[in-house]
């Protein structure tokens, strides 16, 4: 299961419905009103000028050939008045056909200006839509042993892509290579820099033995490539990528990370979350620093039935409107025990409920579970540290000061 973006609907997507056309009897219900009620009044009441409500009301429910239909109705109408009220060469009422002409004019060219804005905008999603398809490509639900959930927030709401990359590919040793991360920056400005890790790690995963020399071979293509994609000019600071790469065999328990200057992914275990902590951590993958011998991968247990939950610095660093970040660990600690879809749909809900909006920077989720023929059922979690890791236990309480 995944989700790209936040969908919002603009009020160009709702008066294309057939609901906000069938409101356009409103408009046409008013000039025929408006037109009654002038003839039925004194002639030194004038209430031709009204008669301009109907497009520019009919304007905000269709598009620029109904409102100017409805233009034209309001004219019209006009003239019928003036004909029945001294007649059309008095001067008041030329100056008030002429003034409601020109008004339905210029409400008509920015219906237009505005429906042509709505058509460019929804291009530009459809172009996004399929940058997004292309560069990130979704993983499978199911991957050898794992099922997959993702979730993908763009900062920017013009479009669905960012900074933030994840992407899943088998490996020649019967295994499965993971890798998540946050380019430095967001939006459509970190695309390019996106790119070159997302294709460095799709020609490396099946190619490499170990997992050392695949996120070497990172290290070589983002230094190599980064000042042909990197946006210089508009951001001349440090240009680098947090990364998370990880290394899951079909077979056995055990399990292999390097993490890369990245949020610590959680393990969620029976009774417990557990906060993986890099034991070797290395620099950000741009850095141009450690030699390949340096990168030494972490070992950890991943058992049938645990289920990794992988995300980038902006799901953490989402503040609510009072300031709080977003508390994920003790957040999925609260939530009932569920599949990797369920607990993706608790987080994406959860998340944009804390923000009050959506996330000012680019959030990204993975969640990856071993399978099995049989999932014991899992409890829920709450919070207790234990031998000095952060860990998440049933019936506990939250620490105060661990991180």
């Amino acid at each position: 299961m995944g989700y790209v973006g936040v969908r919002r609907v603009s009020v160009d997507r709702l008066v294309e419905q057939p609901s906000g056309r069938g409101l356009v009897a409103i408009p046409l219900a008013l000039i025929v009103v408006i037109t009654v009620v002038d003839l039925h009044s004194p002639t030194d009441v004038h209430l031709g000028p009204l008669l301009v409500i109907a497009p520019a009301l009919t304007a905000s429910l269709a598009g620029p050939r109904l409102t100017a239909a409805v233009g034209v109705l309001a004219v019209a109408a006009q003239v019928f008045i003036a004909v029945f009220h001294g007649g059309l060469t008095t001067a008041n009422h030329v100056a008030q056909i002429i003034a409601l002409t020109v008004l339905s004019a210029l409400v008509v060219f920015v219906c237009h200006v505005r429906e042509r804005r709505a058509r460019e905008l929804s291009r530009a999603r459809s172009v996004a839509e399929t940058a997004q398809r292309v560069l990130l490509r979704p993983p499978p639900r199911r991957i050898g042993p794992l099922r997959v959930a993702w979730l993908y927030l763009a900062a920017e709401d013009e479009t669905q892509i960012g900074g933030d990359l994840f992407a899943v590919a088998r490996a020649a040793q019967s295994s499965t290579r993971v890798i998540i991360g946050d380019v430095r920056g967001k939006g459509l400005a970190s695309i390019g820099e996106a790119s070159v890790v997302l294709g460095s790690f799709r020609e490396g995963a099946p190619r490499y033995a170990t997992l050392p020399e695949l996120t070497a071979a990172l290290e070589v293509s983002v230094c190599r490539d980064l000042e042909d994609v990197a946006d210089t000019e508009q951001d001349p600071g440090e240009h680098f990528t947090t990364a998370l790469v990880l290394d899951i065999p079909d077979e056995g328990p055990e399990a292999w990370m390097i993490n890369c200057g990245h949020p610590p992914p959680l393990l969620l275990r029976d009774r417990e979350v557990t906060v993986l902590y890099a034991r070797h951590p290395v620099p950000p993958l741009g850095m141009c620093e450690l030699p390949a011998a340096s990168h030494r991968p972490d070992p950890f247990t991943f058992e049938t039935g645990d289920i990794l939950l992988l995300y980038t610095d902006g799901v953490i660093e989402a503040r609510s409107p009072s300031g709080a970040f977003y508390p994920l660990a003790e957040r999925v600690a609260s939530f009932p025990a569920a599949s990797p879809d369920a607990l993706l749909r608790h987080i994406h809900d959860d998340l944009l409920a804390h923000v009050g909006d959506h996330p000012g920077d680019d959030a990204a989720l993975l969640i990856i579970e071993r399978t099995a023929s049989h999932h014991p059922h899992r409890p829920h979690f709450t919070t207790r540290p234990v031998d000095g890791h952060h860990r998440l236990h049933a019936g506990g309480s939250p620490p105060s000061t661990e991180r």
